[in-house]
């Protein structure tokens, strides 16, 4: 080829790797746990929901993380995942070896996971007290159920907002990312004293290195 053209979301930049990734959000779910609060992670419904839930779920089975409810709002998230459940046969050789632990059937799915359809269940979550871990749409926090999560979590510095993707100037997830003081959700401001956390390791986009490769 003399020309190609190609997406360069981080073409000047390196991700942490995959396993960095994945020890950093250990760390951050016991740091929030520690302090009494819950993670919010709004995240894209397809691909980087499943890629999270897959990540809790090996930190949970090797006892890494607490025991603390893990909730999937999102219908869509919901059911792209049962989509993946339903196609073992495409899994790669890491999710089959983790599939062969005794107590392990389902990589998407274990007791702690709770995937939320009912949007009076959703809305339950905004009166859960104790630790949890919420994961919701949309990715960059514009619209969709995260926003009722972001709306009650915000300003509670005990929680952790986490961001595992891009997100776009002009976003509300991008303000967040930005910790700008003051964030607007429908319409209202809010103070943004919650701790955010930003993983790369997490994100779809190919690096510089991988771009090049």
């Amino acid at each position: 080829a003399d020309v190609l053209i190609m997406e360069s979301t981080y073409g000047n930049r390196l991700h942490a790797p995959y396993p960095s990734a994945e020890k950093e959000l250990e760390r951050i779910v016991i740091e929030t746990y520690r302090r009494g609060g819950s993670v919010v992670m709004p995240a894209f419904a397809v691909g980087r929901t499943q890629q999270l839930v897959y990540s809790l779920h090996q930190l949970a089975e090797r006892g890494d993380i607490p025991r603390i409810p893990i909730f999937v709002d999102s219908p869509l998230a919901v059911n792209a995942t049962a989509i993946f459940q339903l196609h073992p046969e495409v899994y790669d050789d890491e999710i089959r070896q983790f599939m062969m632990q005794p107590d392990v059937r389902n990589p998407f799915g274990f007791d702690d996971l709770t995937y939320v359809r009912k949007l009076e269940e959703s809305k339950q979550l905004n009166f859960h007290l104790n630790p949890c871990i919420i994961i919701s749409a949309s990715g960059m926090a514009e619209f969709g159920r995260v926003l009722h999560h972001l709306k009650y979590r915000i300003s509670d510095p005990k929680n952790t907002i986490l961001i595992t993707g891009w997100q776009a100037p002009h976003t509300l997830g991008r303000r967040i990312v930005d910790r700008e003081e003051i964030v607007r959700i429908f319409g209202d401001e809010y103070h943004l004293k919650a701790q955010v956390e930003v993983l790369d390791g997490f994100s779809g986009h190919a690096d510089r290195d991988e771009l090049l490769d």
